[in-house]
């Protein structure tokens, strides 16, 4: 088992009695399952207009009868400020926790859980850190089309279901009411999606947030590149004759 230390994401401890319908009245994803046994969901906190605000994973440990939040760090005091105002007069303690963030790709450590967005991404656990970083997850994303806190996943422009929350396990139909949702459920149920990330083949060198040409129209916007791959976020109908910059872009598959 070879744990590596995630260094650029912050814990917090959720307690109260409310912990849990609290979060169910927020958040995309469905807290059911955690209610009912350990775990972890990865879901996103929206406005009220159904944009992307924060993603974050929900854990509850196989010890204790408090959750986890595991943020990223350059979203981690917003998201808190605005739970805090959340919060209101529910029973609900959220403080910031000493425990690191590990993952890996090998057989997980006791008390570790598969990452819920794809099996390519290993597992993830809490406690004392692990060794330094090596693992290219830059390059696992780009394969699976998976997007990045802050980089494929803009506050207050990312829809969920355009970057592909639903595929990943990060949002449920099923659940009741939370903030956003009457926006994210008309988009899965009325409309079709004419925009999304895609995985593309790359040639050439152009940084994140290049825009993304097919011939003289917009066709969006180029983010996480590695080897000759990218993730981009674009038009379907215009994923033709593709430029980003000088370099040029295929869709892949």
């Amino acid at each position: 088992m070879t744990a590596e230390t995630a260094t650029d994401r912050q814990v917090w401890t959720l307690t109260g009695r409310d912990r849990f319908s609290f979060l169910q009245g927020l958040i995309s994803n469905d807290m059911l399952p955690l209610e009912q046994a350990p775990g972890m969901i990865w879901a996103a906190l929206l406005t009220a207009q159904g944009k992307y605000l924060a993603d974050f994973f929900v854990i509850r440990p196989v010890d204790g009868d408090h959750l986890l939040i595991d943020i990223k760090d350059s979203i981690a005091a917003d998201t808190l400020r605005r739970l805090t105002m959340y919060r209101l007069r529910a029973d609900v303690q959220i403080a910031v926790s000493d425990l690191a963030v590990t993952r890996g790709l090998d057989n997980p450590p006791g008390g570790a859980f598969a990452d819920p967005r794809h099996p390519a991404l290993g597992w993830r656990g809490y406690g004392q850190a692990g060794q330094a970083p090596v693992i290219d997850w830059d390059a696992i994303r780009v394969a699976h089309c998976i997007p990045e806190t802050g980089i494929e996943l803009i506050a207050n422009d990312t829809y969920l279901l355009e970057a592909g929350f639903e595929r990943l396990h990060g949002v449920d139909f099923r659940k009741g009411c939370y903030v956003g949702q009457e926006v994210t459920a008309r988009m899965k149920h009325k409309t079709e999606l004419k925009k999304g990330l895609v995985t593309v083949a790359i040639d050439g060198a152009a940084p994140v947030g290049t825009a993304v040409m097919s011939g003289e129209k917009e066709a969006g916007t180029l983010f996480t590149k590695s080897g000759g791959k990218a993730i981009a976020h674009l038009r379907f109908d215009r994923m033709q004759d593709m430029t980003a910059g000088t370099a040029r872009l295929h869709p892949i598959g």
